[in-house]
């Protein structure tokens, strides 16, 4: 990394943090499409957000100039930085009264910087890259095409990220005008910097996908290996949109702000214990990674009692919850939206949205509803007094009292199983998601949800 830029300098305030960032490699294309899907979020609502880009030259500014009028009408700043070439000052956009054009130095380390910061009443979003020197691409030197340049950094939606990197940004700005950094700071304090909706978040994340499929179906690289290794940049980054949303669900819930990572390592473990094959627990762990991202509204499972409607209404129609929709958008994830989507049916037939009974009901579907409902009266409790062999024991007896009602009995055997080394000193891999290398949950038989219903019952 550059020194003195924007992305050295969060790099470093966050190396010995809890939480270090983690950075991935992205392609112009995939950073052109996440761009274009935020920018366009921006014209299709009215937030009114501050917006900060950093276009390394002006030249490239001048070709998102004119949408760049259209964001500003609908934005309450836009600053803009980048080397100043190619007619930057002049272009009529520039003459706005909120935008702002900051003329970086060719000497400037954020004039080798891509960056678009987005502070909005209603979300934050931010992509944030350096281009990789000549040295970084090693021996096949710098690309033939301009798509095919590489980026390292991050995108992300997390609010407080944001807004430090937001900071970061008006201090830079700061040395070449003070008077627009003192409106920025004005600025950021007077936007909101809550949580957003999972209704603001999903918006974003499904536009997010639309556009990443658009550039897939838009590449015209010649090589068929270099198309591919764009594609599977694209992809990458779809399931990170996912991941980044669940996230932030999880980010939100300051009662139980581990539940995703803590279910998937419970999930795993269970799958491993009835030895699932390698391509299943994959798609069970990032289940259990994306297992909160749209729960049914309508209906709390830990207070609630099974619904109302009769089997034959549930079987009539299995509509997909919203969090499910978003993800069956993307072909390598419709068995993970199926298995998110069942996650509330109840063995004994009354659960939802299906009314599924028994072996009816996808066995990953079962095992997460059961590691879920585990994982989430264990941290009801990590507030008391009792030792952890006491808190695991009533949360196992607790989903005991809903074994064959609610539960899958053989499974709950299972969990026992695993309670039993819990107690014993077993450790599970409770580790955040990587979301910045996310192809390998991807690299395996997604497409072959619906197995022989005779394999899946030989596993009772």
């Amino acid at each position: 990394m550059l020194e003195g830029s924007i992305l050295q300098q969060l790099e470093t305030a966050h190396r010995h943090s809890n939480r270090p960032i983690r950075f991935g490699v992205y392609y112009k294309n995939t950073l052109v499409s996440l761009c274009h899907a935020l920018e366009d979020h921006i014209l299709a609502q009215n937030d009114q957000p501050l917006m900060i880009t950093a276009f390394q030259r002006g030249k490239w500014y001048l070709q998102e100039a004119q949408r760049y009028a259209d964001i500003a009408e609908r934005s309450q700043q836009v600053v803009i930085m980048a080397t100043a070439d190619a007619g930057f000052t002049e272009h009529p956009t520039s003459q706005r009264p909120n935008v702002g054009l900051v003329p970086l130095a060719p000497t400037d380390p954020v004039s080798q910087e891509w960056h678009l910061i987005i502070l909005s009443p209603q979300y934050t979003s931010m992509v944030i890259c350096q281009e990789l020197s000549e040295a970084d691409y090693g021996i096949g030197g710098l690309p033939n095409s301009d798509l095919e340049r590489k980026f390292y950094g991050l995108w992300t939606f997390e609010p407080d990220l944001v807004k430090e990197t937001a900071e970061l940004a008006i201090a830079h700005i700061q040395k070449y005008n003070p008077s627009l950094a003192a409106k920025l700071n004005t600025y950021t304090q007077t936007i909101n910097r809550r949580i957003a909706s999972p209704e603001d978040i999903g918006a974003v994340v499904s536009r997010v996908i639309d556009y990443l499929r658009t550039g897939e179906q838009n590449l015209s690289i010649p090589a068929a290996q270099r198309q591919q290794a764009l594609n599977r940049n694209l992809i990458a980054n779809e399931v990170q949109a996912c991941l980044r949303m669940a996230q932030l669900m999880d980010i939100a819930d300051i009662d139980n702000p581990m539940a995703a990572a803590e279910v998937a390592a419970l999930a795993e473990t269970m799958g491993q214990l009835l030895d699932l094959p390698a391509w299943q627990l994959k798609r069970l762990r990032l289940a259990g990674l994306l297992h909160r991202i749209d729960p049914l509204q309508h209906s709390d499972p830990h207070n609630s009692s099974p619904t109302s409607r009769t089997t034959q209404e549930h079987r009539s129609s299995c509509p997909l919850i919203p969090g499910a929709q978003v993800l069956r958008t993307m072909p390598q994830l419709r068995a993970v939206a199926q298995i998110i989507n069942h996650q509330n049916e109840w063995w004994n037939g009354t659960g939802e949205p299906a009314g599924l009974v028994g072996a009816e009901i996808p066995l990953e579907s079962r095992i997460l509803a059961l590691t879920a409902e585990y994982q989430w009266l264990i941290n009801q409790q990590r507030y008391s007094q009792q030792s952890s062999t006491e808190i695991f024991t009533q949360a196992l007896e607790e989903c005991r009292q809903q074994q064959s009602t609610r539960f899958d009995p053989q499974l709950v055997d299972t969990l026992a199983l695993l309670v039993m080394g819990l107690q014993q000193g077993l450790n599970l891999p409770i580790m955040t998601p990587k979301v910045t290398s996310s192809m390998w949950l991807l690299e395996s038989r997604w497409d072959s949800y619906n197995k022989n219903s005779e394999e899946i019952k030989s596993l009772h």
